[in-house]
């Protein structure tokens, strides 16, 4: 299999560095690609060569695996949703990320954003996190390998969140970690016992 890593927001590729010098793969880069995960998840399928993939997904980049298993599940061979959903935002997500925008503009990036992304790079993102489409039916049909990873620290997405999005899926399984959102950051060994038994 040839490991593809997406990472998270506000980070970026660099996030990856560890696990890419590991287990090989490409690194993709999702700002700039505009505000449609549907259509990151097309230029990436244009851009990557090949067949057996198995995609590595950080939160957004999770959302962005799913969006090109919908797209060429006969290509992917493996995900790894790491602190990631299925669903779509519910409302009052959406509002939350309203919010998020207008105060991205107002005030800048987050302490922890990745240095280099613009502001309208960190909006666009979040406008396709937003507006991305439910993927539960993308779950419940995927046949390849399938591991939903939650830390137990995170509010974002929780153990439980990640026990029943595995539990959709007809090859899935959940990993859980003592860490918060960025789990391969917290916790590299932990992480990377889990790659093993995928890549």
């Amino acid at each position: 299999m040839r490991p593809v890593w997406l990472h998270g927001w506000p980070l970026d590729e660099a996030m990856w560095r560890r696990e890419l010098d590991r287990f090989g793969g490409t690194a993709v880069r999702l700002y700039g690609r505009g505000d449609s995960i549907d259509a990151w998840a097309e230029q990436l399928l244009g851009e990557l060569a090949g067949d057996d993939l198995a995609l590595i997904g950080s939160s957004m980049g999770g959302y962005t695996s799913l969006s090109m298993v919908r797209r060429a599940p006969e290509r992917i061979s493996a995900v790894v949703l790491s602190a990631s959903k299925a669903a779509a935002d519910p409302p009052e997500r959406k509002v939350f990320r309203d919010r998020l925008i207008e105060e991205l503009r107002t005030g800048g990036p987050p302490p922890h954003a990745v240095a280099g992304v613009t502001v309208e790079e960190l909006v666009a993102c979040q406008a396709a996190i937003r507006d991305r489409a439910d993927s539960t039916d993308v779950v419940r049909g995927f046949r390849g390998v399938f591991v939903a990873c939650a830390g137990t620290r995170d509010e974002l997405v929780t153990p439980d969140e990640a026990r029943a999005i595995a539990a959709l899926a007809p090859n899935g399984r959940a990993e859980i970690f003592d860490t918060d959102h960025f789990i391969n950051l917290e916790d590299p060994v932990g992480f990377g016992r889990m790659l093993e038994t995928v890549l």
